[in-house]
């Protein structure tokens, strides 16, 4: 008896240790909520499948965000949402805290500052992490610019060149010769700054109702009526018209210079932003907007740990040079801009330095943009789409899309209360 005491102490023990050593072996689940499209859900995931891959001790997970759920760890801010979330940054673990905590090396201050705009502190410090960032440029359809009698190598710099290659596109039987996606951030945020005025005042009231805007939208408006600019939505609907074939000529994210090359069968060219070549001092600088990534407040210390090796992973000189090259991104770092810059990549990124051109400037810093409060955006695409469609006086539609989104920055004053009676 006293011997088979023995035996099943014995294997119970072994069970035991067996089930601790599976237990500890268990990898750090790490959740990252998103709320990106289906094509941009799986770029992401690819990145988070080569860093489950090459360790064991932490899984990150792709979670689509839904309101009201449960605190996450990290999360991808997309640049519609951004100012929502530096607005609650409370809620969340500062970036190079977290990273200061965990004994991870990171430099936040070595990235490009008009990449660090609204995420960093006023020590230079990030808050969050920019991690696909993009700005906006010209791309052409060359086999149709060809057709039109147009020359594929000399595109459009100035919005009165677009119009001529419009109209010849237009002539040559295209049925869309322009269009445009994101057209808050890039016919409000973009084309101010790119010709050198403001989309609101020293006091953060926006004005963005100027001279150069109205003369823009209202040449957009004379465009979508002789069938020069078809309108397809607010976000990237257009990109996939291009990419179709159906288009001459496109302004949107310089990102999509990666998805054009893998997935469309269009010959496609790259230039700068058009700009209004009657404006003194255009053009001047673009802004660079796209994703970024949030640390969540309140979760596990082993959960930072994998947080900050995430990070880590995202910040190799390899992963960003291929960031850059591949997917169209913005060059982040010091390793990825001198990747962009070298002659062997020079080839492949060709549309990438026209953007990064674009950046370089003052006004690429600054902070309010229309296009990232998502309240105003919505406000001012609903502006833009009734001056666009004919039912609204361009004038008269950016006053109201100022009026309306002043509103919605500029809290109510507080009811002063009423007056003691004698």
């Amino acid at each position: 008896m006293r011997l088979q005491k023995i035996l099943t102490s014995a294997v119970a023990l072994a069970w035991a240790a067996s089930f601790s050593s599976l237990t500890a072996a268990a990898p750090t689940e790490i959740d990252l909520s998103h709320q990106l499209d289906e094509e941009r859900a799986e770029r992401v995931e690819k990145l988070v499948e080569r860093f489950n891959s090459r360790q064991k001790d932490y899984q990150v997970k792709l979670v689509r965000r839904v309101q009201g759920d449960s605190p996450k760890d990290l999360y991808l801010v997309t640049r519609e949402e951004q100012a929502r979330f530096i607005s609650a940054k409370g809620a969340f673990r500062p970036l190079y805290q977290v990273m200061k905590e965990e004994n991870v090396p990171f430099d936040g201050r070595k990235l490009a500052p008009e990449l660090r705009v609204g995420l960093a502190d006023a020590q230079g410090n990030l808050i969050a992490l920019p991690m696909g960032m993009s700005t906006p440029v010209l791309f052409i359809n060359k086999a149709a610019f060809r057709k039109a009698g147009l020359d594929p190598e000399k595109p459009p710099k100035t919005w009165a060149e677009v119009q001529k290659a419009a109209d010849k596109l237009f002539d040559s039987g295209s049925t869309c010769p322009y269009t445009t996606s994101w057209p808050a951030w890039v016919h409000i945020d973009n084309l101010s700054s790119w010709n050198g005025v403001e989309v609101a005042d020293a006091k953060g009231h926006l004005n963005f109702n100027g001279l150069v805007q109205v003369k823009h939208t209202a040449l957009l408006t004379t465009w979508a009526q002789a069938r020069f600019f078809v309108y397809f939505g607010r976000r990237d609907e257009a990109d996939s018209r291009f990419a179709a074939g159906e288009c001459g000529m496109l302004t949107s994210s310089s990102s999509l210079v990666g998805a054009l090359r893998d997935r469309s069968k269009v010959e496609v060219g790259v230039s700068s932003l058009p700009y209004h070549d009657d404006i003194q001092g255009a053009p001047q600088q673009t802004l660079a907007g796209g994703a970024s990534l949030w640390v969540g407040g309140g979760q596990k210390p082993a959960e930072y740990k994998g947080v900050a090796q995430f990070v880590s992973f995202l910040m190799e000189p390899e992963l960003q040079v291929e960031l850059t090259a591949v997917a169209g991104f913005l060059p982040m770092t010091p390793a990825a801009r001198a990747a962009a810059e070298s002659k062997l990549l020079k080839a492949d990124v060709s549309g990438l330095n026209v953007a990064y051109r674009q950046l370089q400037g003052p006004l690429a810093l600054r902070a309010l943009r229309v296009s990232e409060i998502e309240r105003v955006r919505i406000i001012v695409e609903e502006e833009l789409e009734a001056a666009w469609s004919g039912k609204t006086p361009a004038k008269q539609a950016l006053d109201l899309a100022v009026q309306r989104g002043n509103l919605v920055l500029q809290p109510a004053p507080a009811a002063r209360p009423a007056a003691r009676k004698k």
